[in-house]
């Protein structure tokens, strides 16, 4: 059988081939050396554009239908938004982020319109401009555990404010227009004319009506979207269940977001709006998880497909024929921000390590920013010369982002925050001191206490110590890894050293100092997985527990007792597993290398291969020895 497939459809297939090819080799990469997946894009597109060329014009026609996965990551930002969140952070959503998104427009158009834009242009690149980077910024701070500190927090809202900001923003954009021309008919019908060649033949509801008219069915489409969410998913979305297959969930949730973008097309709105409004509704639905599960592999690979034609349609000939004024831009712009959002932070009474996370995480411009640019060049507000010189310059300042935060890493391991609570004063001695009270120390804690011996416990969260105290059960705040510190709690007359911290490298840290200091100390740690075990053992801890596991086996023997098995069964195979793999573990740790991932230690894998065929060697004879046992009985 032969199919015949039409040079369209090749042309379509080699195309999506080469941006999904990118898209595979290089996102990884990016994340792998964390420069984030935005930036992974980005490059992909640079490499199939302007490097190799393998593609062409065609981008933009591409990027139009990419830009899709904007419209739905406006909508999951809206449910997420729930209105009881938005209320508890109105100080720093109105206050911190509306100061920075208005001061950095202002400012950016002042200097705009000083260097001979038009008021117009000017002001449209000030709002291009007001924006950061959600996905690389939010992706840092997870990644570095920054998020709940007062600079993260308040990085996240300056962020939330700025993707609400973008609403209004592509709202005013065509207001901006020059070519667009407003005017009334006698009868008081309003018409707009446009350049634009693909609206004709669009299907508009406000097309012709009076001035009244037009506020009236925009009103009645933004309380019909609003109703919809509220009165109408709950009925729908109860009829798709009795079908229960799968995709039409799938279906379901793109109809919502495509006929609600479709909606506000033809009353002459942002889709995004449309689609933003109608998230905030559902926020509190019990649908919500379902439609971000739905939507989210779509708006992914939609985005991502919108970055690497962004990527693609960068005009490097622009910046190799004037780099420093391009470099020049970038950096000005970049100073800009930062010079408002040091002030803000210190209007925000924001300081030492916090000030310089506010500032350097938020001073680059960001993915919307390509969007209205974008937007901005097709309304005619600004040429196309200038949206290439501002995409270069976006792309410039988020390829300088990871840059900005290992200077943030190293201002950060110089400075002290002069807010920091100051550290406990040991002032107890105990014969087992326990470092850090999370879920795996404070059981340690009670079981060791209520067995009659005196415990020290340290611990680095100062919340948690605060609510350990109030449960009755005595903590010092501190660095559990300063000899000063564990010489106060008794270290040195200690029989028992119990390592229990989350940060692997200072557990690490901990025993290498506690085996050198008192080489007859009894020393059990916490590990977080074999590989810690490893580099545990070799820093001279005598019992190291990884902190899943005895839960892990005991999960498995209710598993095994449901299946079939007796409780003794279920318990010999649970022992008999235990036995197996602390032996494993001993004797791969010859194999094991630091700084070697296990997988790349050929000896190491082919051992662990051998000692897992014996293993279910062990069980098989476990369970031939039981069954003789039984035979012999009767």
């Amino acid at each position: 059988m032969r199919i015949a497939i039409s040079d369209g459809m090749e042309n379509f297939l080699l195309q999506a081939t080469i941006y999904l090819g990118a898209a595979v080799i290089a996102v990884p990469l990016a994340a792998r050396l964390g420069l984030g997946s935005v930036l992974g894009y980005l490059l992909a597109g640079i490499v199939i554009g302007p490097v190799t060329g393998l593609v062409g014009t065609e981008s933009q026609d591409i990027q139009h239908f990419a830009e899709f996965g904007v419209v739905m990551m406006l909508f999951l930002i809206g449910l997420e938004l729930e209105p009881r969140t938005l209320w508890d952070m109105r100080k720093r959503l109105i206050g911190l982020g509306g100061l920075q998104v208005v001061l950095t427009m202002l400012a950016v158009m002042g200097v705009s319109m000083a260097l001979g834009y038009d008021w117009a242009t000017s002001l449209a690149i000030g709002m291009v401009f007001a924006l950061s980077s959600t996905a690389i910024v939010l992706q840092t701070l997870t990644e570095k555990k920054l998020m709940q500190t007062g600079g993260g927090r308040s990085t996240f809202s300056v962020l939330l404010t700025q993707d609400i900001a973008v609403i209004p923003m592509l709202a005013l954009l065509p207001l901006l227009a020059a070519p667009a021309v407003m005017t009334f008919a006698p009868d008081g019908s309003m018409h707009i004319a446009t350049d634009d060649a693909h609206d004709h033949g669009a299907i508009s509801l406000v097309e012709g009506l009076p001035g009244w008219g037009v506020t009236l069915v925009t009103i009645g489409a933004v309380a019909a979207i609003i109703l919809a969410g509220v009165f109408l998913t709950r009925p729908v979305f109860r009829y798709i269940h009795h079908a229960r297959l799968r995709e039409m969930y799938t279906a379901l949730a793109l109809l919502l977001v495509v006929s609600i973008a479709v909606l506000m097309g033809m009353v002459g709105l942002s889709p995004a709006l449309g689609t933003f409004l109608a998230g905030v509704v559902l926020a509190n639905s019990e649908f919500r998880h379902e439609l971000e599960s739905d939507l989210e592999p779509f708006k992914g690979l939609l985005l991502g497909l919108f970055f690497i034609t962004v990527g693609a349609g960068i005009n490097f000939n622009l910046f190799f024929a004037e780099p420093m004024y391009i470099l020049a831009l970038t950096l000005g712009v970049m100073a800009i921000k930062g010079i408002i959002l040091y002030g803000l932070g210190r209007l925000f009474k924001l300081k030492g390590k916090d000030q310089w996370l506010f500032t350097l995480g938020l001073a680059q411009a960001g993915e919307f920013g390509f969007v209205l640019v974008s937007f901005s060049s097709q309304q005619g507000v600004m040429s196309d010369g200038l949206a290439g010189q501002l995409l270069l310059v976006i792309a410039l300042s988020m390829l300088i982002t990871p840059l900005l935060f290992i200077v943030y890493d190293l201002l950060s391991r110089t400075m002290t925050d002069p807010d920091d609570p100051q550290h406990d004063e040991v002032d107890e001695q105990g014969t087992v001191i326990i470092a850090g009270i999370g879920r795996f120390g404070q059981i340690v804690n009670r079981l060791v206490q209520s067995a009659g011996f005196k415990t020290v416990v340290i611990d680095s969260n100062l919340q948690t110590v605060q609510m350990m105290r109030k449960f009755g059960f005595r903590g010092f705040f501190g660095d559990p890894t300063r000899p000063d510190l564990l010489s106060a709690a008794g270290f040195d007359d200690a029989r028992v050293l119990v390592v229990a911290i989350d940060n692997k490298a200072s557990a690490t840290k901990l025993v290498a100092y506690a085996r050198k200091a008192r080489p007859d100390l009894h020393i059990v740690a916490r590990a977080r997985d074999r590989v810690h075990v490893y580099e545990l053992y070799d820093a001279g801890a005598n019992d190291i527990v990884r902190e899943m596991f005895d839960s892990s086996l005991r999960a498995g023997r209710y598993a095994l007792e449901n299946l079939g098995l007796s409780e003794f069964e279920a318990a010999e195979a649970e022992q008999t597993f235990y036995h197996h793999d602390r032996t494993t573990m001993r004797e791969l740790a010859n194999f094991w290398k630091p700084g070697v991932p296990v997988a790349d230690l050929p000896d190491y894998v082919a051992r662990s291969r051998e000692l897992n065929a014996g293993l279910e060697t062990a069980l098989a004879t476990r369970q031939q020895a039981n069954e003789n046992k039984e035979n012999k009985e009767d």
